[in-house]
C-alpha cells in the first residue's frame, strides 16, 4: 500500500437558477430550434471530506453516511469489466466505478483508495451528493497520479463516470468541482461553457431539507418526454419555461449578482419559481406539485426576515433556498426552520468577489 495520503474535500452545489436546463439544453442536437440552456450554481459550505491514496490493483472504498454510520470496506480490481458491471449494477460504490473506468480509459493508472470520513452533505436532497462523489473519486485520481486535470477535465471525467452508472444525471450536478466560486453554465448540445460570477454583495441563504421524498427519475423521464419537439400545449410550456423565460430571468440574476442587488436577485428567485410552477410543473403533477416545498415558501413566519425563495436541484419536496435579508436573519430562519417546523437547515453564506 502507497503510504502518500492527500485530504480532499468536494462540496454539494446549488443550483441558484436554471435547474433542468443542463440535459434540455443538451437536446439542442436533435433540435437546434432550442436555446441553450442557462443555469447559475454555487458550491455548498457542507460536501464529502476524504483521505486518499494509490492503492495497486485496486479501487479501494469506504464511506460515511449522513447520519455518521460507516460503510464496510468494498473493492474491485482495477480492470475496467470488472469496473464498469459495478457501476451498471447501481450500488453505493457504482458512481466512483464509473468514474474509475472513465479514467482507466484514458488514462495510465493504477488504483485509489477512497476512505470518505466525513459527510455533512444531505443525500438524495437536489443537492449533487452523487456529482460531488464523482468528482471526488475524479480529483483523487487527478491528484495522485499527476494527471494535471482542470476543474473542467474533472467535471467531464465525473460525468461520464456517473453517466455509465443508472443515475440520469445533467452536466450541471458537476459544477460542484468549482467549489464556493459562483458560475453561469451554458449547455449547447455536447458543448459546456462556464463562467466565473462576480458578485457585489454578500448573500445570506439557507437550505431546508424537507424531510420527504422525491423521485428525480420521475421527474426528469416526465420532463424529457416533452423533447427534443413539443407535441403538445404542455411540451410547449416547458420548451418556454426551460428555454426563452429561463434566459430573461438568469441573464437579469446575472446582473442583479455582479452589481450587489441582493432584493432584485431575491424577486428574480421568487419569479423562477412562479414560471416553473405555471409551465414547467404541470407535466410531472406527481412529483412537481410538491406540497411539503410549497408549504415552505409560503410559510407566514419567515416571510418578515426573506427576499427570496424557491426549490433547489430537479424540484420537488427535496430542498428549498432561502435567500434572507441579513446576517441575522439568516440565524432567525434558522432556528425557525429547525425548531418551529421541525426541518433541517444548512447555511450557506456566499461571499462578495475582491
Amino acid at each position: 500500500m502507497e503510504k502518500a495520503v492527500l485530504d480532499l474535500f468536494v462540496p454539494g452545489r446549488v443550483c441558484l437558477l436554471g435547474e433542468h436546463s443542463d440535459w434540455a439544453g443538451g437536446w439542442r442536437r436533435e433540435n437546434p430550434a432550442l436555446l441553450p440552456g442557462r443555469a447559475l450554481l454555487v458550491g455548498t459550505s457542507q460536501g464529502q471530506h476524504a483521505r486518499v491514496r494509490r492503492c495497486p490493483g485496486k479501487l479501494r472504498l469506504r464511506a460515511t453516511l449522513e447520519n455518521g454510520s460507516r460503510t464496510p470496506w468494498f473493492e474491485l480490481p482495477m480492470r475496467r469489466e470488472a469496473l464498469l458491471e459495478e457501476a451498471q449494477a447501481g450500488s453505493f460504490a457504482s458512481y466512483v466505478a464509473g468514474v474509475a473506468y472513465q479514467v482507466l480509459k484514458r488514462h495510465a493508472v493504477g488504483g485509489v483508495e477512497i476512505d470518505n470520513h466525513a459527510t455533512d452533505l444531505p443525500l438524495a436532497k437536489g443537492l449533487s451528493s452523487s456529482a460531488a462523489a464523482c468528482v471526488l473519486a475524479a480529483r483523487a485520481f487527478g491528484r495522485l497520479y499527476n494527471l494535471g486535470l482542470s476543474r473542467r477535465e474533472e467535471m467531464e471525467l465525473a460525468y461520464l463516470g456517473e453517466t455509465t452508472t443508472p443515475s440520469l444525471c445533467g452536466r450541471l450536478d458537476q459544477g460542484c468541482a468549482y467549489g464556493q466560486q459562483p458560475v453561469l453554465m451554458v449547455f449547447d448540445g455536447e458543448d459546456l461553457q462556464v463562467e466565473l460570477l462576480r458578485v457585489g454583495a454578500e448573500l445570506h441563504l439557507v437550505l431546508v431539507n424537507l424531510r420527504a421524498q422525491k423521485d428525480t427519475r420521475r421527474i426528469l423521464a416526465d420532463l424529457n418526454r416533452c423533447y427534443p419537439y413539443a407535441q403538445s400545449e404542455l411540451g410547449r410550456g416547458v420548451h418556454l419555461g426551460l428555454g426563452v423565460e429561463n434566459h430573461r430571468i438568469t441573464a437579469a440574476a446575472v446582473r442583479a449578482l455582479a452589481l450587489g442587488q441582493v432584493e432584485r436577485f431575491g424577486a428574480l428567485m421568487l419569479e423562477a419559481q412562479a414560471v416553473f410552477d405555471r409551465l414547467v410543473a404541470p407535466a410531472c403533477p406527481s412529483e412537481l406539485a410538491a406540497p411539503a416545498l410549497h408549504a415552505v415558501l409560503a410559510e407566514p413566519r419567515l416571510e418578515p426576515y426573506l427576499l427570496g425563495a424557491k426549490g433547489v436541484g430537479s424540484q420537488g419536496d427535496g430542498t428549498a433556498q432561502l435567500l434572507c435579508r441579513d446576517a441575522d436573519g439568516q440565524q432567525r430562519v434558522m432556528e425557525l426552520v429547525r425548531r418551529e417546523l421541525g426541518l433541517g437547515a444548512l447555511e450557506l453564506t456566499i461571499p462578495a468577489t475582491e
